[in-house]
């Protein structure tokens, strides 16, 4: 039986949750639904996991749907760097359901919760075909999927505030033309070369050499991109979107889409985008260098001066992504290894630290910092797991910010850039200063009088711990994301032609 799927695993990783979502939506009120999604999810995973594990070794699975060749037909390609980020979607998708059943329960009516998990799975898919599919316009279109059950998840939130439905809209108008450079981009390499296979592409483009066309085409794809992983300062949808989406979809969404978007980003430019040595690593090096170094200190400031958890923890994601950016601007193997293993290391500390915001909201109503006072000593285990997550956030050694860091400092010393290295710690330090706000009120002011607060419940713990271990575990030992990371960096330097050497 298993050697009869085996081979359509790359196809089944995308499949089974896209059919599952419609029979989700016919299992009527929540409970149901939950469990249908729940098992969906984890089986998802469980392909991922074997789909990592063939591909670690550098393996290249090349899946032709329909059994068509490409570049005629479409071809899933699965190698080391999107199986990493197969890993990544599907594993915090097993980990956020069942998170979700308290809090769903708690902010969506019932009735509604089939139709919430309905386009979770949706999401789910469409994040997992955008990272399997090697084809150009079918990256477009799982982007869309996931995109608009992202619209509407955001939106699920007005039921506990309808300045959701204000965020969801402000997304879907930044989404929107995020996705219409993109696909307008890609019309322009198919223009070009005639073809919408990535392998393909990057060999014809190679073979074409550089054109107007092609470099107008690679700035929409990086402006379209841009906006679908809020690039500093085109992040603006994010922070609303995260504040008032529903606990279990912030968690879910800052653990994935985010980093999904930015691997789309270095699949195009270091595999498919080979066309120009100075355009391209001058545009990277002169353009999204700097404002990634912007966005570390610039979110950070803002995220100092927030009073919802929440909306802190969006701000500090934009930092965060500065980060992703300004390894893989840095145009060498070490810079892109920082990368690739912050996107695993940012999903599972940000994950487990969003899930800390809605336990508050679940057990204590609230998420505005201001008025967790005390709550230490009422939820020790949820304030413990945030005071875990933010140590990773800040770059505490033993945990897997730091091993991000450490690698992006090594990056910059590579290149001679001290200074820069520098202010990659310097940074840090104003996490320090957001994450002891919260610290301060949790444990050293005195709980309101009359105020009762319980801890929150096992379905929401578990799973909130089991991220924070996985940030303390992968900080201990780093070896197997590293290597990954390390592989995938490897790979993507020898397909690409736009790496400055000094």
């Amino acid at each position: 039986m298993m050697a009869l799927i085996e081979p359509h695993l790359p196809a089944l990783q995308v499949v089974i949750p896209l059919v599952a979502a419609p029979f989700c939506m016919m299992l009527g009120r929540g409970g149901f639904a939950w469990i249908f999604a729940s098992v969906v999810s984890l089986v998802t995973f469980v392909i991922s996991i074997a789909l990592f594990t063939q591909t670690y070794d550098g393996t290249i699975i090349s899946y032709h749907m329909g059994g068509w060749a490409p570049p005629i037909g479409i071809e899933y390609r699965v190698d080391i760097l999107n199986a990493f980020v197969l890993l990544i979607v599907s594993g915090s998708a097993a980990l956020v359901l069942p998170y979700a059943r308290s809090s769903v329960a708690a902010e969506i009516p019932a009735e509604r919760q089939a139709l919430f998990y309905t386009a979770f799975l949706l999401c789910v898919a469409g994040l997992l075909g955008v990272t399997i599919t090697g084809d150009a316009f079918n990256v477009f279109v799982f982007l869309e999927i996931s995109s608009l059950a992202t619209y509407a998840l955001v939106a699920s939130g007005a039921w506990a505030n309808k300045r959701a439905l204000t965020a969801a809209y402000n997304y879907l108008i930044m989404g929107t033309i995020g996705a219409t450079f993109f696909v307008i981009g890609i019309g322009m390499l198919y223009s070009v070369t005639g073809t919408l296979n990535m392998a393909d592409l990057a060999v014809r483009i190679a073979d074409h050499g550089d054109s107007s066309t092609l470099r107008m085409g690679f700035v929409l794809i990086l402006l379209g991109i841009g906006l679908k992983l809020a690039m500093f300062p085109l992040h603006l949808w994010l922070p609303n979107a995260y504040a008032y989406a529903p606990s279990a979809v912030t968690a879910f969404l800052a653990a994935t889409a985010t980093k999904v978007a930015v691997y789309v980003m270095l699949r195009f430019m270091f595999t498919v985008l080979g066309f120009d040595y100075e355009f391209q690593a001058d545009t990277l090096r002169m353009v999204v260098l700097p404002l990634a170094i912007i966005a570390m200190f610039a979110a950070s400031l803002v995220a100092i001066f927030q009073d919802d958890l929440k909306r802190m923890l969006a701000y500090s994601s934009v930092a965060q992504i500065g980060y992703i950016l300004f390894g893989l601007s840095l145009l060498n193997e070490t810079g892109i290894t920082a990368s690739i293993v912050h996107l695993f290391n940012h999903a599972v500390t940000k994950a487990a630290l969003f899930m800390v915001a809605g336990c508050f909201i679940f057990s204590a109503g609230t998420s505005s910092i201001s008025k967790l006072a005390g709550v230490g000593r009422d939820m020790p285990w949820t304030t413990a797991a945030f005071v875990a997550g933010g140590l990773s956030l800040i770059g505490l050694p033993l945990t897997v910010g730091f091993i991000s860091k450490w690698y992006l400092v090594l990056a910059t010393l590579e290149l001679g850039w001290w200074p820069v290295a520098l202010m990659i710690m310097a940074s840090s330090l104003l996490a320090i200063i957001y994450v002891w706000r919260v610290v301060e009120v949790a444990y050293l002011q005195p709980a309101p009088a009359g105020v009762t607060r319980k801890e929150a419940p096992l379905s929401m713990l578990i799973p909130t711990w089991i991220f924070v271990g996985l940030s303390v575990w992968f900080g201990v030992n780093a070896m197997l994301t590293a290597t990954a990371a390390g592989r995938a960096a490897s790979a993507l330097i020898g397909s690409s032609h736009i790496l400055w050497k000094d």
